[in-house]
């Protein structure tokens, strides 16, 4: 018997999650179907590839040289997957990701713009934080993801797309608290609330504010910028808003409040993240021109909203 895809795809698999359970799970097959087809994979290279341990699976000095391999040959299917369906130009069915501080504030703009263009694409959007769109990017769920720095680069292409600046938003009674002309480094010790631990957007405010989390006058507690807005409005604290989001989350709330910062203003970069191995052919590039084209008209209408 040679050895299948589907195992090496059944052994990247169980080395990730760590446990056949789980593993199998995650591929839709039984427990004892994955546990025969890793012992089969086995059989063919005549090695053990991992320790079978009470509650762990770990994979032998031999299986990490053959999960190296196996990478390859999964990124070279994706890669020769790739090829096949944009060949002739931007074609066929495009699965991409937005954080939750982007997507819901270019998505018409970027759905408008591709269907403007020459790019004939089924568009699948797919919302999640950043940690989630890099697991889904290696995966192959999704074929290209719209991110802000800093994130990890190893084995990704990133086109820069547009700047979003950031703004100072609050109460009308919290901002008479801080002074006209200021910097986010002298926010002193006014109550910040921002979005919960896990998006890109609070790490972002964190190091433009020279803060971190554990700050005693942080508060990382709202879900949603609709959340995080609707706190800030009812005087809970002070905030950093994106400003490609303020028409959209501001308008019709007169409790909220927006303020430039002085000097020059601290910003976000947006870019297209793409696995290198999907940089063949130049539809990512066109996908990248149709996108930043979308999200600076974006940021031009919000900057003058406000």
């Amino acid at each position: 018997m040679n050895i299948t895809l589907k195992q090496v795809e059944y052994f990247i698999a169980l080395v990730g999650e760590r446990n056949f359970g789980r593993a199998a799970a995650m591929m839709n097959i039984s427990q004892p179907a994955l546990s025969v087809q890793i012992k089969e994979l086995e059989d063919r290279l005549g090695a053990q590839l991992v320790e079978r341990q009470s509650r762990d699976v770990v994979p032998t000095p031999f299986g990490r040289m053959i999960l190296d391999h196996c990478y390859a040959i999964q990124n070279d299917v994706r890669a020769l997957e790739e090829a096949a369906r944009w060949r002739g130009g931007v074609t066929g069915q495009l699965a991409l990701g937005l954080i939750p501080t982007i997507a819901p504030y270019v998505v018409t703009d970027v759905i408008a713009a591709l269907r403007a263009s020459d790019l004939n694409l089924e568009l699948q959007i797919h919302e999640g934080k950043t940690e989630t769109l890099i697991a889904q990017l290696r995966s192959g769920v999704i074929d290209a993801a719209v991110v802000a720095l800093p994130i990890p680069l190893a084995g990704f292409h990133f086109d820069p797309l547009f700047d979003d600046h950031f703004l100072l938003a609050g109460s009308q009674r919290r901002l008479m608290d801080v002074p006209e002309q200021v910097l986010p480094d002298q926010l002193g010790d006014a109550q910040m609330i921002l979005l919960e631990d896990g998006h890109c957007l609070t790490d972002q405010a964190l190091e433009v504010c020279g803060r971190d989390k554990n700050h005693a006058q942080i508060n990382l507690g709202a879900a949603s910028m609709a959340t995080l807005t609707q706190l800030v409005g009812a005087g809970f604290g002070l905030t950093l808003m994106p400003e490609i989001a303020a028409p959209f989350e501001v308008s019709g709330r007169d409790a909220v409040h927006l303020r430039r910062f002085t000097g020059v203003e601290p910003k976000r970069h947006i870019g297209l993240l793409r696995r290198e191995t999907s940089l063949d052919g130049d539809w990512g590039s066109d996908l990248s021109r149709v996108l930043s084209d979308a999200g600076q008209a974006a940021v031009a209408r919000a900057r003058a909203s406000f």
